[in-house]
């Protein structure tokens, strides 16, 4: 019988941090776009998923404020 892996979650700060780059990265992204495209159903959809990727920043702080009193440090 398999043993369940120990929960490791040592990592997990690095990971959300890299993750909320990359969010924060691909908003910048598509408001580049938004303000140049004349498309509006382009503008529309970016719009759409900028207001997803806002949501899951807000989450992702959660997750980083508790990975840090998990861990004993300061975000």
């Amino acid at each position: 019988m398999n043993k369940p892996k120990p929960d490791d979650r040592s990592d997990n700060e690095s990971k959300i941090k890299r993750a909320m780059s990359n969010t924060q990265s691909q908003m910048q992204a598509a408001k580049e776009v938004i303000s140049t495209t004349s498309n509006p159903k382009t503008k529309a959809d970016l719009q759409a998923k900028n207001e997803r990727r806002e949501h899951a920043l807000e989450g992702m702080e959660i997750e980083m404020k508790q990975e840090a009193e998990y861990n004993g440090t300061h975000y």
